[in-house]
Parts: structure tokens; C-alpha cells; sequence
């Protein structure tokens, strides 16, 4: 009996982190009987941040539902969080969808959108604690289910997250098939992928990084929750 059919929709966003879209991506493409499509305002090449380009595949006026929808984070989060129309098509898509997801900062989009409000939610570790000026409470986990919210924390977590996320739809053992055709058998050079054992100078670094890149980005999400809160 052939697997019931299911769409995915990607938003897709200016400077949006490219492996928070892809990771999921390609472990979601592997659903079966799946259609997957990039949704942006438009069908122009839409920049990442990592030096290419991603083509849209669809607008926002083309997808009006999906049953599966999610959300990237990245450095373009900020500017996608107050452009009125693509909090209009998270909403709207959302209403009906069957999961409503994110990856990495992606949460913080979905919870500008009020799609978080009351419900528990991972981040990129960064930016976590900005989820409880929404309304969210902030988890410290790599997936996080909560209803028919699945978050993911940052960036790589959107493998796992997206892997979770089949195992829920089609079963562990398809689930344990992707993983296994996709060869992801994590093995990391370093012991410095979180926070708490990464290096201060590493730590130091990275934020220096982020405030070349998205200067006052906290400050930002402050301000459009405050205005959110009317």
C-alpha cells in the first residue's frame, strides 16, 4: 500500500543559513511520496550564507497550505522576522499544516508569527533564551516535540530533528533507512560544538562573529517582540 502523499514547504528567506534548510531537506526528500518545495516572495535567486545562491521553487501566492511546514534560521532571521508578508504566509500555511517546524533560529520567525506562544521549543543556543519574549519555553535540546510543533536546535540539530520527524510520520524503521543511505554517522574532529565545552576564546570568537554579521541582533528581537505585545 503506497505511503499517502505529503507536501513540505521550506521557507525561504534572504541570508538564510543554507544547511538548516538542507540538512532537513534531503532526510525529508527521502519521506516517500513527498514533494518538497523552497517558498520565497519571489522566484529570484534568493542568497545564503554561504556565498551561493538558492532558486525558489514556489511563492508564497502558490502555496497556500502545506502538511509539513519549516523554517530555517540564519543571519536574515532579524529582517524576516518584521516583513509583514512573510509572517502572513507562516500563518496562513500554518492554520492547517500537520507539523509546524523550525531549525536553529528559525523558532524565533515562528514565534514572531505567534505559532510558539505556549509551547516548548529548541533554538540555536544562542539565541534560545529570545524564545521566552514570545511567549515560548525555551528547551535545551537538540528536537523538541510539543504537539504538532517539532523545533531543532542549531544548524546541524535539522539532521537530527529532520530524522525525528520521519520517524514520527513513517516509522523508525524507515527512519533508521534514511540515516543508514545517508551514511550519518556523526563522528565529530572536535569537542566543540556547544557552549558549555567549546573553548572562550573559540566562544569569544563566535560572538564577535555574530555581531559583525547581525549587529545588536538581541536588542532587535527584543524590540519586535516588545512591538508585538502592542
Amino acid at each position: 500500500m503506497p505511503e499517502p502523499a505529503l507536501h513540505v514547504a521550506f521557507l525561504l528567506f534572504p541570508h538564510v543559513t543554507q544547511l538548516d534548510l538542507t540538512g532537513p531537506a534531503q532526510v525529508l526528500s527521502r519521506l516517500g511520496n513527498a514533494k518538497l518545495d523552497l517558498v520565497a516572495k519571489t522566484l529570484d535567486p534568493v542568497p545564503t550564507d554561504a556565498q551561493f545562491s538558492l532558486l525558489p521553487t514556489a511563492t508564497f501566492d502558490q502555496v497556500p497550505r502545506t502538511d509539513i511546514l519549516c523554517v530555517p534560521g540564519g543571519f536574515g532571521t532579524v529582517a524576516a522576522m518584521e516583513d509583514d508578508e512573510t509572517l502572513a504566509w507562516l500563518r496562513q500555511v500554518a492554520a492547517d499544516a500537520t507539523w509546524v517546524t523550525s531549525v536553529c533560529t528559525g523558532s524565533l520567525l515562528l514565534a514572531a508569527a505567534g505559532l510558539l506562544t505556549g509551547y516548548r521549543a529548541a533554538c540555536h543556543w544562542a539565541s534560545r533564551e529570545q524564545l521566552a519574549l514570545f511567549g515560548v519555553e525555551p528547551v535545551a535540546q537538540r528536537v523538541v516535540f510539543d504537539r504538532n510543533r517539532v523545533t531543532g536546535g542549531g544548524v546541524t540539530a535539522g539532521i537530527d530533528f529532520a530524522l525525528a520527524l520521519t520517524a514520527a510520520i513513517r516509522g523508525e524503521e524507515h527512519a533508521k533507512f534514511v540515516q543508514l543511505s545517508l551514511e550519518y554517522d556523526p563522528a565529530p574532529p572536535f569537542d566543540s560544538g556547544s557552549p558549555e565545552r567549546a573553548e572562550p576564546a573559540t566562544l569569544a570568537r563566535y560572538h564577535a562573529m555574530i555581531e559583525k554579521f547581525s549587529p545588536g541582533r538581541a536588542e532587535k528581537v527584543r524590540a519586535i517582540a516588545e512591538k508585538l505585545r502592542g
